[in-house]
């Protein structure tokens, strides 16, 4: 089964993409997973995409949906996949159809504003391992300090208050019309967000199974 996730950013989409990865033994695709990756390389692609990720801007199409064919033609894919992050446009959907990219089902994860900001602010990532924490709903040992190998805590550049604010604004400008591109082919399906995570994985599965 193709899956999409769909959601605000800080919806929950990552987590859930992971572990309905491993329940249903597909791949999750990251576009951010992808793009962070070659960023990290320096790779031309990823240098490309750095400038655009670094002001809060949402990567350009042809980068992104040449990065997702590829991955999607491989192996592993065989028996489906979860898109994570992806399309976030109508014209990267209307890209996916143009290359015969199928999928099944979209799940839109519905959330409020609100909690996503507090979500957001509160994310810390650790500069030497990457580990990720929060300040209220998964703090680490000792304040500013990684669990794991002791790095240092910091906030991400697209986790500030000011990003933050500016990710919502290109969401429901740009990405909140896709619920209704998707609708339109009757695959939608609605799940509350700001709920436990195995509750939200729960009505995932189910939805997936309609």
């Amino acid at each position: 089964m193709n899956v999409i996730l769909l959601g605000a950013p800080g919806a929950g989409k990552g987590t859930q993409a992971e572990i309905i990865s491993q329940k249903l033994g597909i791949p999750t695709i990251s576009t951010g997973n992808i793009l962070r990756e070659a960023v990290k390389n320096g790779t031309e692609i990823g240098l490309k995409a750095k400038s655009y990720m670094d002001a809060g801007k949402l990567v350009p199409d042809e980068v992104i949906v040449g990065i997702v064919k590829e991955r999607v033609a491989q192996d592993d894919c065989k028996n489906g996949f979860i898109l994570d992050g992806m399309p976030r446009t109508i014209p990267q959907a209307e890209a996916l159809v143009a290359q015969d990219v199928k999928i099944d089902k979209v799940v839109s994860i519905e959330i409020a504003d609100a909690v996503i900001e507090e979500r957001m602010t509160g994310r810390r990532v650790c500069a030497s391992c990457g580990a990720s924490y929060h300040v209220a709903a998964n703090p680490p040992k000792t304040e500013g300090v990684c669990d794991s190998c002791g790095g240092e805590l910091i906030i991400r550049k697209d986790d500030a208050p000011e990003t933050v604010k500016n990710r919502l604004k290109v969401f429901h400008d740009e990405t909140e019309p896709l619920k209704a591109f998707y609708q339109k082919m009757g695959i939608v399906a609605e799940v509350e967000g700001n709920q436990p995570i195995e509750n939200a994985t729960r009505d995932i599965l189910a939805a997936l199974e309609r």
